[in-house]
């Protein structure tokens, strides 16, 4: 359970990256860190319409954010839920 846990808070960090780096690639009114590639925006991997296709893709990675972000957020709750569980409540139950 620990391991799946960690290795989900890895996923959405490297998804906050990825997120990141894909809105700074977004052409800009300045041309932005997309300029910084070379070559004329129009030649690109997906052609005149990669304004379209970035901003569709960073609509998807703005959700999959979002709902890993609840998601990890009730988890980590419930985890903290249980350990304050097993945590002893009385003097009594330390001396034990």
């Amino acid at each position: 359970m620990t391991f799946l846990f960690y290795l989900s808070i890895f996923a959405f960090m490297l998804l906050a990256v990825v997120l990141c780096l894909v809105i700074l690639v977004q052409e800009s009114k300045s041309l932005g860190l997309g300029a910084s590639f070379g070559g004329d925006p129009g030649e690109s991997l997906f052609g005149t319409s990669t304004a379209d296709v970035l901003k569709k893709i960073t609509a998807w990675l703005v959700v999959a954010f979002m709902v890993s972000c609840v998601l990890l957020s009730l988890w980590s709750a419930s985890i903290g839920a249980q350990r304050v569980k097993s945590l002893p409540t009385t003097i009594e139950d330390v001396q034990k």
